[in-house]
């Protein structure tokens, strides 16, 4: 995302982009230390063990996406390059004994994929559970549950997805993951993006404290990098529990690569002194195809689409690998036909597929706001702040370029394509800006509600990933209940906006309408964080509008 918690504007000179400096009290151990003892404990022996845990993404109808990552011996951790080619068995059951097999197979982890893993098994039935487990020179992994996707034509009554983004490893513990996890409930959860972040230890927002650090320590560049860095979000129990429980579909934000990333670069690089922009790009994206249960998609990225039933078509936009470089923030060129977010191909793709869909609800996963925003007037006390998280200037004009509100051509095509083909019930749903909204939509946002609205938005908060109380290192609660109101004063379109919580979103969906319900996390610093629901929001079938409920579902 554009904002970001900075410590300071400048690393002295050593760079001609922003930076920040390492300031927690306990990255000045932990840069000096082995990276291998920031990675998983294993016995002193050279059996293969199952140190990453097991995933399952990309659900279908008749199939479904299987991944593990296979440590066959002591020296090859994530990145290594070490170790040597492994058999690795699999087999996917109807009950959780794995008596029942219905499939199974073998494929060989090698270096060349850094030991990780995938079987893409068919032939399965749909919205059906599955088990299923990895095994390797007489080790075998845990046992995981997974779900197929219903039929394409299959008459559903109801969806339930957990809805996730922005997952700052040093900024906290996955709490939110264990409770997602802990639902039962789930036919698949969403991440929308910033799966792992790029930085340094301590280069990134902890409000000063570096809860856990990151390995490696530095900041990602390379293949390796990337991949140790996968590797060690992947060693989280918590993050591993909800990935045993149900399939993942997840897209890319810019944490992946790194910070506001467009087609040809990112102001979190800096061209020659980090190498190649290009190597770069391939190294992350190599990385993230290995170690996550996802189908490389459509020019190898991450915009695909995916079925459930005829209630739900869901939509997945990859609005990195495509964009134009963002403009600086009042620059006219906002508006230029010529910029683009998504990409010609890829927008075309979305309008057709959306005319197209004969499902009651068209769902984009979507990893940066579509909703405009403005600033209004904030004193500024609370603009600084907030400008720097939202990626404003201080000044207060109303634009963040590194969403959509940069790219106004796309955004307007888009909605005028919804609004001209009546396509209706088309919910986005957001991550990338670590706070909770429910947003309109709306075709014309300065003359709204007067205007139309030709879709609806969810956007969750962050996992762990500094929002505003954190930025400016207020209580909790505080900040929201003096900012809020004046942004949606601003923003008539904005039904709700909570600045200073982490936690995750349900998203439960039945033929009359989409409901989003946000739970906050008490403490995302503290492993045993409870968890509370906070509000709840739906948009009903035919609307395109949000209302409040008063309950979850």
């Amino acid at each position: 995302m554009t904002s970001r918690y900075r410590a300071t504007e400048h690393l002295n000179s050593l760079s001609p982009r922003r930076r920040t400096v390492v300031k927690a009290a306990a990255a000045t151990a932990v840069l000096a230390g082995p990276l291998a003892a920031a990675l998983p404990a294993r016995a002193a022996t050279d059996a293969p063990a199952f140190l990453h845990g097991v995933a399952s993404g990309d659900p279908l109808p008749d199939g479904i996406l299987l991944w593990t990552r296979v440590t066959p011996t002591a020296g090859a951790i994530p990145g290594s390059g070490l170790g040597p080619d492994t058999a690795v068995d699999w087999v996917v059951a109807r009950d959780k004994a794995l008596t029942n097999i219905v499939a199974k197979g073998s494929v060989t982890a090698t270096a060349a994929s850094d030991h990780t893993v995938k079987a893409d098994v068919r032939g399965l039935e749909p919205a059906t559970d599955y088990w299923f487990r990895f095994s390797a020179g007489g080790t075998d992994s845990p046992v995981a549950r997974t779900r197929t996707a219903p039929a394409a034509d299959a008459a559903v009554s109801n969806l339930r997805f957990g809805v996730v983004s922005c997952a700052n490893w040093e900024a906290g513990y996955f709490s939110a993951y264990r409770h997602l996890a802990a639902r039962g409930d789930l036919d698949a959860w969403l991440h929308l993006g910033d799966y792992i972040y790029e930085y340094g230890t301590g280069e990134y927002g902890t409000r000063d404290t570096v809860v856990r650090p990151h390995a490696p320590t530095h900041e990602i560049l390379t293949l390796a990098d990337y991949r140790t860095r996968h590797g060690r979000y992947k060693t989280d129990a918590d993050l591993q529990a909800l990935h045993a429980v149900a399939p993942v579909v997840a897209i890319w934000d810019d944490h992946e690569f790194a910070n506001d990333a467009w087609s040809g670069g990112a102001e979190n690089h800096t061209e020659g002194a980090e190498g190649a922009w290009s190597a770069r790009q391939a190294a992350a994206k190599q990385a993230y195809f290995e170690w996550m249960p996802v189908r490389t998609a459509i020019a190898g990225t991450t915009y695909r689409r995916l079925r459930f039933g005829k209630l739900v078509d869901l939509s997945l936009l990859d609005l990195r690998s495509f964009r134009s470089q963002q403009v600086a923030v009042g620059n006219g060129s906002v508006d230029d036909p010529d910029r683009t977010l998504t990409g010609r191909a890829q927008l075309d793709w979305l309008k057709a597929g959306l005319k197209a869909s004969d499902a009651t609800w068209r769902l984009i996963g979507n990893s940066v706001m579509i909703s405009p925003f403005a600033i209004g007037s904030l004193s500024a006390d609370l603009l600084r702040p907030l400008a720097e998280l939202l990626g404003l200037p201080k000044e207060g004009l109303a634009l963040n370029t590194d969403q959509w509100d940069g790219y106004t051509d796309d955004r307007r095509e888009l909605l005028a394509h919804l609004r001209s083909n009546a396509i209706r019930n088309t919910v986005f749903l957001t991550g990338d800006i670590h706070m909770a909204w429910a947003n309109d939509v709306p075709v014309d946002a300065g003359t709204y509600p007067l205007s139309a609205s030709a879709a609806t938005e969810f956007v969750v908060t962050s996992v762990t990933s500094d929002n505003l109380d954190d930025i400016v290192k207020a209580p909790e609660g505080t900040i929201s209940a003096v900012a809020a109101p004046i942004i949606r004063a601003a923003n008539r379109h904005v039904h709700w906006v909570d600045t200073d919580r982490h936690g995750y979103g349900v998203l439960d969906i039945d033929a009359a309408r989409a409901q989003m319900d946000y739970y906050v996390l008490s403490d995302r610093t503290k492993p045993d964080a409870t968890s509370s629901w906070a509000r709840s929001y739906r948009t009903r079938t035919g609307t395109q509008k949000v209302e409040r409920t008063y309950d979850p579902v």
